[in-house]
């Protein structure tokens, strides 16, 4: 049975053409996912359907007694109320019920045996009961936690909370009304990997009608079963999830291309022996000249492809060859006034791996790019850099962007010994042309700041990119350039990215900051599908295994097994500090024999060896307070 259907939808904006004649239907459970490059008029078309906008022509049906439930991506969503009793308000019938019933219990208490009051108190039990009373509260807690908020954020007011968490707050809500047909504006907005596989699940598993515009493949991937393609205003429907989408789409652009060469080819065949009868003029010659023009006439023409949107361009440069040790971490730990957020980080990162960071937000990734990047200090421990290592750093706030700067002044401060036709072919392959360029930085989406971030960086050489969410506010055709642009960069990467289909594409190494207890940093050498696969067998504890009661003899082999692990670990540490010791100690020697040696009549180089000295003396000296508190002897 048809849920919903569009017919012939038209929508302008002042003289553009935002969608146009947009037809398509789904049925009862189908889960739609809508894609387009940004601005193509995928939000419009959603808006229309939840009622929000009035489209110019066409009209929408929606099934007779289906709920409807939307969720904007600018929801500008606000209250006093605290996060908990804004997700019990989801349910206010229950509430006004719920208050009923404990006044005719009360009433009943106090001994009034009224036939009328215990008929109402029973009858209304009933029905609160069998319409779930007695567990909207504990799924409104559970809501609340599945999409990030544990208790500590329950108390406090909506009015408090950052954009992005009110948004998850309105996602909470709106999950917890359960209407018939759920209209997603870019839901996976905002939240972390695990809430972000919790709501595939949760969605995966609904009855409901979904209808979802996101730019997360991964997510469209799971839980779509048809595709909108939205382009150039027109928009066509495909079945079938993400994946199988695109080739679905690239096969018919191709056939579709085909058909029009070859019937292009025949028309101009028939039009050549047209031109050739009608110069030869007799009357049968002008007879046949006809009969192959009606012939033209009569074709179904095949249209030609229309040009795919514009998409950004770009590759990145490298800055010559680094060392095979790119960096190395020596016992990094960070914290923020009561929040740990890493602690005895080591570990080495190997010329030319795609090292990609995953684990909640807030537990340090983002920190970790800055400490890595020079932007941050970390509370104790070191990044030793390898030789010749040059950094490109990607900030997923934008926070190298001057406001008051025009586009084109932004860029061009970066590299001033550029002309402006070279500054402005440049901006140009990120789709910043004509008046664009002029464009005060302040006024910009987060789409055209992240892709100003990106022309910035592109305008380096470098060996080592360091990229923070850089998928952020970039649509899909963007990030399959970026992604081919990092996979045929020819240097290191670290990464943190929540866009789990670029993680998958591309990584080769995934460090999860949440895999396992105590904070501990999870080091995986493969490539993100292998990881999960591996974490979901080996790392993931059920219920089960958690409740089971463990003997004696199985407890005393746990710690035993506990215990050497622990002095494995302990022993790794050891060795891995004296070995780190004895390098920098060699290197102090080679910078003394420099020093003192033959080279010293060369005040320069003695000036600079001497800065390194000191810098190495430091770290030694950290070594070896580490080395004794460890109960080693230097």
């Amino acid at each position: 049975m048809i849920a919903i259907s569009c017919e012939d939808i038209s929508i302008s904006f002042g003289a553009e053409t935002i969608l146009e004649n947009v037809s398509f239907s789904i049925n009862e459970g189908d889960k739609l996912g809508i894609v387009g490059v940004n601005g193509a008029g995928k939000s419009t078309l959603v808006k229309i359907i939840s009622g929000e906008y009035r489209q110019d022509t066409g009209n929408v049906y929606i099934s007779k007694d289906k709920t409807v439930g939307f969720l904007d991506q600018d929801i500008g969503f606000d209250s006093e109320n605290t996060l908990i009793d804004e997700m019990y308000f989801a349910f206010p019938e229950l509430i006004a019920d719920e208050v009923r019933l404990n006044e005719l219990h009360e009433k009943i208490e106090a001994g009034e045996t009224d036939k009328t009051i215990i008929t109402q108190y029973t009858s209304l039990h009933d029905s609160f009961l069998s319409r779930g009373g007695y567990e909207f509260r504990s799924r409104c807690r559970g809501m609340l936690v599945n999409l990030g908020f544990d208790e500590s954020f329950w108390q406090l007011r909506i009015s408090s909370l950052s954009g992005g968490q009110k948004t998850r707050v309105a996602l909470a809500k709106l999950l917890l009304s359960d209407p018939d047909i759920f209209v997603l504006d870019e839901p996976t907005n905002h939240l972390d990997t695990n809430s972000l596989t919790w709501l595939e699940q949760y969605l995966k598993a609904s009855r409901a009608t979904i209808i979802v515009v996101s730019h997360d493949r991964y997510f469209m991937d799971v839980i779509t079963n048809k595709i909108l393609d939205i382009e150039n205003g027109k928009a066509i429907l495909y079945d079938g999830n993400y994946s199988e989408f695109v080739v679905k789409k690239s096969t018919d652009r191709e056939v579709q291309m085909r058909h029009y060469i070859n019937q292009q080819r025949e028309i101009q065949r028939i039009e050549e022996i047209i031109e050739q009868q009608r110069r030869w003029g007799r009357e049968k010659n002008i007879r046949t000249a006809e009969s192959k023009q009606k012939m033209i006439d009569r074709m179904e023409k095949v249209e030609r492809p229309e040009d795919l949107p514009d998409t950004i361009r770009m590759r990145f440069t490298k800055s010559g060859e680094s060392g095979n040790d790119v960096l190395i971490f020596h016992d990094l730990s960070k914290s923020f006034p009561g929040k740990p957020l890493f602690s005895d980080l080591a570990l080495t990162v190997r010329k030319n791996e795609r090292v990609f960071i995953t684990g909640e937000n807030g537990c340090g990734k983002s920190t970790l790019m800055k400490i890595i990047s020079g932007f941050e200090k970390p509370d104790s421990g070191y990044v030793e850099y390898g030789y010749n290592v040059v950094i490109g750093y990607y900030d997923q706030e934008n926070q190298n962007l001057n406001n008051e700067k025009t586009v084109i002044d932004e860029l061009w401060d970066c590299e001033p010994g550029l002309t402006e036709t070279q500054v402005r072919n440049a901006l140009a392959l990120f789709l910043f042309k004509g008046d664009n360029i002029l464009k005060k930085v302040e006024v910009l989406s987060g789409g055209e700041r992240a892709r100003l971030t990106l022309a910035k960086l592109l305008m380096k050489k470098m060996n080592l990119l360091v990229l923070d969410e850089p998928t952020n506010h970039l649509d899909i055709n963007s990030r399959e350039t970026l992604e081919n642009a990092v996979s045929e960069f020819d240097g290191t990467v670290i990464a943190v990215s929540h866009d789990r289909y670029f993680v998958k594409k591309l990584s080769t190494r995934i460090l999860d900051f949440n895999a396992v207890n105590d904070g501990e940093i999870f080091d995986y050498k493969g490539s993100y599908s292998d990881y999960i696969e591996y974490r979901d067998n080996y790392l993931v504890k059920t219920e089960t295994e958690e409740t089971e009661e463990i003997s004696s003899g199985k407890l005393s082999y746990l710690e035993n097994k506990k215990q050497q692990q622990e002095k494995r670990r302990h022993e790794n540490t050891m060795k891995r500090i004296r070995e780190n010791i004895s390098k920098i100690e060699k290197e102090i020697e080679r910078l003394d024999n420099i020093m003192f040696g033959e080279e010293s009549s060369n005040a320069e180089l003695v000036a600079e060896c001497f800065e390194k000295k000191e810098a190495l003396e430091a770290k030694l000296l950290h070594l070896y307070e580490k080395y004794d508190k460890l109960g080693g002897e230097i």
